[in-house]
């Protein structure tokens, strides 16, 4: 048996944090050798680079300037905990991964999906996930939920426009279109027990399948 490397993807305010963490606190409870992490994010140097990326007063912040933080910090998060854990049989879920640059700074943004795929996949080498977990929800639908929440983590991009989170939502289909094979689609506008409750299934079957 080898570690497993599964990523949750999903638009502003898809509910996917939530989900992650009582996924994780849960399959620990039951034996599974689980680390839940976060990008951008998850050790020092990841949470310094993500604390000005996401500050709301770095307004000025170049798109592609953007884009070469998010791979700089994935990069250090991946080779220093990542990958170890992987080498130590374990499950790594992780909050957000190189689909969340194509969506956001490669379409949303306007910079490519190629051009920012390109410097992942320098910064990764390109190393991706086995399952990603994606959480559907409608952009609206996504933003009245973090306005309700009032405990949530504010942050630069959830300050954009309406607009420009209809583009993230556009740039993963096109993602999802490209990595089919490891894409499970969860319709994140239900309720967060039944949300969790499917993933939680699909999780365990899929965990399942690879021996654990």
């Amino acid at each position: 048996m080898s570690g497993l490397f599964i990523t949750f993807e999903g638009p502003e305010g898809a509910g996917k944090t939530s989900v992650i963490q009582k996924i994780a606190n849960d399959l620990a409870a039951e034996g599974y050798p689980v680390l839940l992490t976060r990008e951008p994010g998850g050790i020092k140097i990841a949470e310094q680079i993500r604390s000005v990326i996401l500050d709301c007063d770095n307004t000025e912040m170049d798109a592609r300037t953007e884009a070469l933080l998010y791979a700089a910090a994935r990069r250090q998060h991946l080779v220093e905990r990542v990958l170890p854990a992987v080498e130590e049989d374990k499950i790594v879920l992780c909050d957000r991964y190189i689909d969340s640059s194509l969506a956001y700074q490669g379409f949303a943004r306007g910079i490519g999906i190629e051009e920012v795929l390109s410097i992942n996949e320098f910064a990764t080498e390109k190393q991706m996930p086995s399952l990603t977990i994606y959480f559907d929800i409608e952009p609206e639908e996504g933003l009245q939920r973090i306005a309700a929440n009032n405990k949530r983590e504010i942050n630069r991009l959830d300050q954009e426009k309406l607009d420009f989170h209809y583009k993230v939502k556009e740039g993963y289909s096109k993602v999802i279109d490209r990595y089919k094979e490891r894409m499970l689609i969860i319709d994140a506008s239900k309720s967060f027990n039944t949300v969790y409750d499917t993933v939680k299934k699909e999780l365990v079957e899929y965990l399942g399948k690879q021996g654990y």
